[in-house]
């Protein structure tokens, strides 16, 4: 399972994404995949699962299937996501 968090910095929400993963992170030991949507491999990643807002956090499926989206803001709560980070 990949977990992927996909936002740009510099906006008005890129304060409390950047203190939701660090949250996440200490609280799970995990830490989720991030992509800037504006760089080649985010714009190719956000086109391929047609991310159109943002911040997205996505799980994605071994094989590429998308198992779970959250979009926008609020962001999700912290064991909504680690749910899907519990096979890495």
């Amino acid at each position: 399972m990949r977990v992927v968090a996909v936002w740009k910095d510099y906006t008005d929400y890129s304060r409390e994404m950047i203190d939701w993963m660090r949250e996440f992170h200490r609280r799970t030991g995990r830490r989720l995949e991030s992509l800037d949507p504006e760089s080649r491999v985010g714009e190719s990643f956000a086109r391929a699962y047609d991310i159109v807002q943002y911040p997205t956090i996505i799980a994605i499926a071994n094989d590429g299937r998308e198992q779970k989206r959250w979009a926008g803001m609020p962001l999700p709560l912290m064991d909504e996501v680690s749910f899907y980070t519990l096979g890495e």
